[in-house]
């Protein structure tokens, strides 16, 4: 029975909010936590959108971060229908991305070659791989000629140019259709507002219901409590039980979200692999732009990393200038979005990771994102989501094993 059953849910990004749509439809009353005023204030609506086959983990050669986040990003798609009842045909950028090697980049090209080859045989392998949200079943990652390198890049720094079946979503058009989901869901209430200080068992057994407290109100209870926070997450935790272990980074980052005033065709492109930056061009009007040394403002290991409010960001339009300076130096076609610019919006949000180092680092265990997912103690569950592009399906999964038992 569901009818008396009522979870907590923490943190109302897309792992948060994709769970408590897949709860609510399930028949299960869902409390949605969250310290923001709305949902999907943080990096589920800031970042890229990319769709992750696992092109971009060329530092790690034992192909488990690819394999890791295959199955789910190719099924976001259709999960992401599913919850949010509508196409997400007109918001899916139209090309396969450029990866771009960089002459620093942490790989070869030649062994970016490989890797990427490698890649693109999971890919076809996979029962999948025809529900991407391109058709993949028949990925390959093709080498730029001498003529094409020069057109896509047009700087000495970029080396050599793969063009890879990889797709983005645009995530605020996405963000957007999540709040309206969940807000016509009755099954769902909104904690908006509120700072979960700590999760711990009713009683002795944490097989029993469990407690939340806020910064607003101090005992609530549930029949189970699933973390989806990214930032403050393993703070709750450690109140709930599970220790943090390993090694960690908690970032914040910010990018630019430009739109132009008139249609500027350009390619998307990734300049990898190590801390450079990429460009998504979601509909030839809306553009994400990164450079990750000029965007990152902070990288923790704290347990509970700063509050946003006391972080040094510097003026968004010093960061414009850097990063858009930064990619036109290297990608000359930059300009024309530059040039046509109507609006840029600077966003971000934290990013959590198991693994340290810097992304200059060719040691630094960031560059592994494979170990990520759920750690269960009792009815209190904690997700570490890992990417974007596996949530919805983590989602599915985690709700289809609380509720099929």
């Amino acid at each position: 029975m569901t009818a008396s059953r009522h979870i907590a849910v923490l943190g109302a990004g897309i792992m948060g909010c994709s769970t408590a749509l897949f709860l609510a439809r399930r028949g299960i009353d869902v409390s949605l936590f969250d310290e923001a005023s709305a949902p999907f204030t943080g990096a589920s609506r800031w970042n890229e959108g990319k769709i992750h086959l696992g092109y971009l983990y060329a530092a790690d050669s034992s192909l488990r971060s690819a394999q890791h986040v295959l199955s789910g990003s190719l099924l976001f798609g259709r999960l992401t229908e599913e919850l949010l009842d509508t196409s997400l045909a007109g918001v899916i950028t139209e090309q396969d991305d450029l990866y771009l090697c960089h002459r620093d980049s942490l790989v070869s090209a030649d062994d970016m070659a490989h890797y990427l080859a490698q890649v693109s045989g999971l890919v076809r392998s996979h029962p999948d791989a025809g529900k991407y949200l391109v058709d993949a079943s028949q990925a390959r990652a093709r080498r730029l000629s001498g003529a094409e390198l020069k057109a896509a890049a047009g700087s000495d720094e970029i080396i050599a140019g793969f063009q890879v079946p990889e797709r983005s979503v645009e995530t605020n058009w996405v963000a957007d259709r999540f709040l309206q989901a969940v807000a016509a869901e009755p099954r769902i209430t909104l904690r908006l507002g509120e700072r979960v200080l700590a999760a711990y068992p009713q009683g002795n057994s944490v097989h029993g219901r469990w407690t939340v407290a806020t910064n607003v109100r101090q005992a609530e209870h549930y029949s189970e409590v699933i973390n989806a926070l990214w930032h403050g997450r393993m703070a709750v935790d450690q109140t709930a039980g599970i220790a943090a272990a390993g090694v960690w980074s908690n970032r914040y980052r910010q990018s630019l979200f430009l739109r132009t005033r008139q249609r500027v065709r350009t390619p998307c492109a990734i300049i990898a692999t190590g801390p450079f930056g990429d460009i998504k061009n979601y509909n030839e009007r809306d553009f994400y732009l990164s450079w990750y040394p000029a965007g990152l403002r902070v990288d923790s290991s704290a347990i509970e990393p700063p509050p946003l409010h006391t972080l040094d960001t510097p003026d968004h339009a010093a960061l414009t200038t850097r990063v858009l300076d930064t990619l036109e130096g290297l990608l000359p076609w930059v300009a024309d979005i530059r040039a046509n610019a109507e609006r840029v919006q600077v966003g971000g949000g934290w990013v959590f990771a198991a693994g340290r180092g810097a992304l200059s680092d060719p040691t630094a265990t960031l560059h592994k994102r494979s170990d990520y997912g759920i750690t269960r103690n009792g009815n209190y569950l904690s997700i570490d989501t890992g990417k974007y592009a596996t949530a919805p399906w983590t989602a599915r999964n985690l709700v289809q094993a609380l509720t099929d038992g």
